[in-house]
């Protein structure tokens, strides 16, 4: 994509999966490795350099297979303990816990109850309220910075996926009747310059 800079990492062993983030061109930003067990898991991190007097800002974006064993979930879980240290962190993706009631913080399988431990250990926040497919809240948005991600709003599929997609926009670039999700807290709180990002 012109004037976007690909971050990827393809799903290995077996077709589809993998995860992929665009940076817009104009910002400064490398790939993270944390350095634990990252072949296990499907996840890719990134520092973005703030802009002068704000701090930098690490994204991560996950899928995490339905069937993933125990070993790549605590890898994945170690990823996020290391990455939730920074001054603020976005991790996005598809998670595969659609028995996590996170209004009640209750699980009805141990792998997700792992998961909702580590986001609580690690003080952060996940953000998305509603189903993103069929009803399951597979696809979440965390957090350690409360206001850093603000009022999400879905909709539809993109291409011939059957999850719900989101997007960031500028809110002050926003049109009546767009669709796409707003984070009013990022605009105050962000370190680069928002322009039609997308997730």
């Amino acid at each position: 994509m012109e004037g976007y800079r690909l971050f990827r990492k393809d799903r290995q062993g077996r077709r589809g999966g993998g995860v992929a983030l665009y940076v817009n061109d104009q910002l400064e930003c490398m790939e993270l490795h944390l350095g634990m067990d990252e072949e296990l898991t499907e996840s890719l991190w990134v520092r973005i350099k703030g802009s002068t007097g704000a701090g930098d800002i690490i994204v991560g974006v996950c899928c995490r297979p339905p069937d993933q064993g125990d070993r790549a979930d605590e890898a994945l879980h170690r990823q996020i303990e290391a990455a939730s240290c920074s001054q603020a962190l976005v991790l996005m993706g598809d998670f595969n816990h659609p028995n996590i009631c996170w209004r009640d913080n209750k699980v009805g399988h141990k792998q997700s109850g792992k998961f909702l431990e580590c986001v609580d250990d690690n003080f952060l926040l996940q953000v998305i309220e509603e189903p993103t497919r069929r009803g399951a809240m597979l696809d979440l948005i965390v957090t350690n910075k409360e206001g850093l991600v603000g009022d999400v709003k879905l909709k539809g599929s993109l291409g011939c996926s059957d999850h719900c997609s989101g997007g960031v926009q500028d809110p002050q670039d926003s049109e009546e009747g767009t669709q796409q999700a707003h984070y009013p807290g990022l605009q105050e709180s962000r370190p680069w310059p928002l322009q039609g990002s997308a997730w």
